[in-house]
């Protein structure tokens, strides 16, 4: 098992998490959805705590970054509760829920438990702040495959039940998180027909 080890990002981190997005979303992905320098600065100095990033052996592998929310259910777009990805306006200190806006993870170093261990460190975040959950709009990559002939919701279940598998949804389930709701509009995102679906994780009571 690699040694991965998580910490929280700074600003003299930039490089490295701007090299992390250039791996993972490389042209013609829009130069101008990753991270800025601006944005980095602003998920530190609002919530310091969830920007979290992962190394192996002194490299900077894989980031994640959250905040905190106020969960009511309400509908909602992932420009709305990032902020525009800045967080400054969304997050809320006392808030119940720890809500991720974003993991990354280099191509080069994916299947050796960089975001397992990312997700094991916003379980404990949530623990740590005494939070009631932590949430996260999860993209539904493979949907479109299957659009034509299930709704989303009817597709998020058969997901759940293991009958198809999602590059994402799959994935966040092994991680422990379950649905909450599903929500229209969610990204601009052809592949999961713009649906994102809400994941929950509660930490034993």
């Amino acid at each position: 098992m690699t040694n991965v080890k998580i910490r929280p990002y700074t600003l003299a981190d930039f490089e490295g998490l701007l090299a992390v997005q250039k791996e993972a979303f490389p042209p013609p992905f829009p130069e101008e959805l990753w991270w800025s320098k601006s944005q980095i600065s602003s998920h530190i100095e609002t919530f310091p705590e969830g920007s979290l990033l992962a190394e192996i052996n002194g490299v900077i592998v894989g980031s994640a970054t959250s905040l905190i929310v106020q969960y009511d259910g309400s509908p909602h777009t992932w420009e709305e509760v990032a902020d525009n990805g800045y967080i400054k306006k969304s997050h809320n200190p006392n808030g119940d829920s720890l809500y991720g806006i974003d993991v990354c993870v280099k191509p080069s170093y994916r299947g050796q438990g960089v975001a397992a261990a990312l997700y094991e460190a916003r379980k404990e975040l949530v623990q740590q702040l005494n939070l009631k959950r932590f949430i996260a709009g999860c993209r539904i990559p493979n949907y479109h495959h299957h659009a034509q002939e299930l709704d989303v919701n009817t597709y998020v279940q058969k997901v759940v039940k293991g009958d198809i598998h999602d590059l994402v949804l799959t994935f966040m389930l092994k991680q422990g998180l379950t649905p909450l709701q599903t929500l229209a509009d969610y990204l601009d995102d052809d592949e999961s027909c713009h649906y994102g679906v809400l994941v929950e994780w509660q930490p034993s009571k």
